[in-house]
């Protein structure tokens, strides 16, 4: 397994040790339960480490991890309240409409977790793979 996806699971599944390691406290194993405040440092790799515990129930490998890596991280930089102001495109996965992550559930807004799962699986039903998602991305400006 690449080291950083080795790193990112082993505080999801680790709990508060494989977080310590990770140099996040213990507020780091609430990820998805609530509200995160964007501006926290560690929410970005919270938000990373739901993605990667996600990611895996679609079988995708380390490769696919670190495109979408990239990929959300340039329509949101992980920041589940990202707003485009142009678009109104919205949370995590820039969905537009934002509303369309209600079928993943009612918290879309302020939920991490739910958008998280909304992207992943708009990606794999769209695109089947974040990497061609991320192809499509780079050629059209937009996935």
């Amino acid at each position: 397994m690449h080291r950083r996806l080795a790193g990112i699971v082993s505080c999801g599944t680790a709990g508060v040790i494989g977080c310590a390691v990770m140099g996040l406290g213990p507020q780091a194993m609430s990820a998805g339960r609530g509200p995160v405040d964007p501006r926290d440092p560690t929410a970005t790799v919270r938000n990373k480490v739901l993605a990667v515990a996600l990611l895996t129930a679609y079988g995708w490998s380390d490769r696919q991890w670190r495109c979408l890596d990239r990929l959300w991280t340039r329509e949101s930089s992980w920041n589940h309240l990202a707003r485009n102001r142009w678009s109104g495109a919205y949370g995590i996965p820039q969905a537009l409409p934002a509303s369309k992550m209600s079928s993943a559930g009612t918290d879309w807004r302020t939920s991490a977790a739910t958008q998280i799962r909304w992207g992943l699986g708009y990606i794999g039903r769209r695109y089947h793979t974040p990497c061609a998602a991320l192809g499509h991305s780079a050629a059209m400006g937009w996935y």
